[in-house]
């Protein structure tokens, strides 16, 4: 059994769990399920800002913790002032060191699009991710079938979220395809090992229609990759690992971003 399916396995009971204390009903009378989602296009085409999608992650399956000395508020805030253009929060308690209050937190404090980092197997997940004020969801082809994401997609729409796809291949870039996702996600992780390498953007960005956003994700810690990224045609870059294991995340994604321009 790899990360991944321990991962989906435990989600499932998380879910189940979930749902025996909070109905759906219960999810759409909290009062963020009335906000309004930024866009997370605007932000991410916004010259002013730097398309970096920077991530909050206290721990990870394949590094253990990575910095669980800092605080979320101060962290996004941070980011979003060094010129992000999204913020991704991991909900994950088990295996990232996340939770849904590190998701609400920055919520109340940053303007800018913030994605529910999770793994999200059930439209229930969805509609808490904007009672939690998540403005972008994250659909995993790796964990879902072609109609569970069009359909997740569908509901995402419905509620106003955007909606990210995560691949990792080019046959599931091609089953997981929708009218209704903002953006594709090239994650340069593989799931079932967790090693990295970001030459995996650089074979299937051709392969992603100009219709859709296009986000490389994991494996960037040299501004001189966004630049070569951002050459071949890519307008998002998620970035967390890079700037959580330093001491001041914000500060070091300030330095960084100072390398871009």
């Amino acid at each position: 059994m790899t990360i991944l399916d321990k991962i989906v396995q435990r989600k499932k009971k998380e879910v189940m769990a979930s749902k025996m204390v909070t109905s759906y009903t219960q999810l759409e009378e909290r009062e963020l399920f009335s906000r309004e989602p930024l866009s997370f296009r605007d932000f991410l085409l916004d010259p002013d800002r730097t398309g970096i999608i920077a991530e909050f992650k206290r721990k990870s399956p394949s590094k253990g913790i990575i910095n669980d000395d800092v605080k979320v508020r101060e962290v996004t805030k941070a980011y979003e002032q060094a010129g992000a253009s999204a913020l991704s929060v991991l909900t994950d308690r088990n295996f990232f060191g996340g939770s849904k209050t590190d998701l609400l937190t920055a919520a109340r404090f940053c303007y800018v699009p913030i994605l529910r980092k999770d793994f999200m197997i059930d439209e229930y997940q969805i509609v808490e991710a904007k009672t939690l004020g998540a403005d972008i969801v994250l659909l995993i082809a790796a964990i879902l079938t072609p109609a569970e994401i069009k359909q997740f997609a569908a509901l995402a729409k419905s509620i106003g979220l955007n909606v990210l796809l995560e691949v990792h291949n080019l046959e599931e870039l091609e089953r997981s395809l929708d009218d209704n996702i903002d953006a594709v996600g090239v994650n340069n992780r593989n799931l079932a090992d967790f090693t990295v390498s970001v030459e995996n953007s650089f074979r299937l960005v051709e392969h992603i229609p100009d219709s859709f956003l296009k986000i490389s994700e994991s494996a960037i810690s040299n501004p001189e990759t966004i630049k070569q990224l951002k050459a071949v045609g890519f307008n998002g870059f998620l970035i967390g690992e890079n700037f959580m294991r330093q001491a001041n995340p914000g500060a070091a994604m300030e330095a960084f971003v100072a390398e871009l321009k």
